[in-house]
């Protein structure tokens, strides 16, 4: 866990480690850097705003040299900060204030999705137009070319095009792909899609793939 609101860490690391977790804590960016280096954690808990590096850089870091699960913690008015926190790797966001249960629920949420241990029921392979989706080599393609998704993304888009035409609602959607739903952290699955959408070239106003139903959610393919 990173963030220099000392309050904050000593708060979180008291409910996670009454969970059993081991919780290792840094206060800036180079030391979150050297106690991941040192420690290769299962999950990482990061503050947006960080001193020395902030949560965005230690991130795209993280995920490139250990495709590491990463929980951003941001301010309620970091909307930009966190959409891009979320298109370059972090399995989700939780925003200040929050409950500290929460948190820990939806650390072990990100845990069970990235063990394996709660993988949607889908088809081996599927295809929408010209997008093929591979769900055992959890693999993308469009006409033929590699589409790279994060884990929360593939599994977005596998949930969906394994029922074209069905429409799932957001809390559907977060427990399709965590195995949980929580009321107020439906949002996240909007930032998700709108990555995905720019990631396999969908434009929302005239979706191929990806429709958004008002008012309820979002389906993959047929009318």
């Amino acid at each position: 866990m990173v963030d220099d609101n000392a309050k904050i860490v000593e708060v979180l690391s008291a409910y996670l480690k009454t969970e059993g977790f081991d919780v290792r804590t840094a206060s800036d960016g180079p030391a979150a850097v050297a106690s991941v280096a040192e420690q290769r954690p299962d999950i990482a808990l990061l503050d947006i705003m960080l001193p020395g590096i902030d949560g965005i850089e230690l991130t795209r870091r993280f995920q490139r040299d250990y495709d590491l699960p990463i929980i951003l913690v941001t301010a309620k008015t970091e909307e930009i900060d966190r959409l891009i926190g979320l298109e370059i790797g972090a399995d989700d966001y939780v925003s200040k204030p929050f409950s500290p249960r929460e948190v820990v629920a939806r650390v072990k949420a990100v845990l069970r999705r990235v063990d394996g241990s709660h993988v949607p029921d889908v088809p081996a392979v599927m295809e929408v137009g010209d997008m093929k989706i591979d769900s055992e080599r959890r693999e993308v393609t469009i006409a033929g070319e590699p589409v790279v998704l994060t884990r929360t993304e593939f599994e977005l888009l596998a949930t969906m095009a394994s029922h074209p035409g069905r429409v799932y609602g957001r809390l559907q959607l977060l427990e399709a792909v965590s195995g949980d739903a929580f009321e107020g952290y439906e949002r996240t699955i909007d930032a998700h899609v709108k990555n995905l959408r720019k990631k396999i070239g969908d434009d929302p106003r005239n979706p191929r793939y990806i429709k958004t139903v008002f008012g309820v959610g979002y389906k993959v393919g047929s009318d």
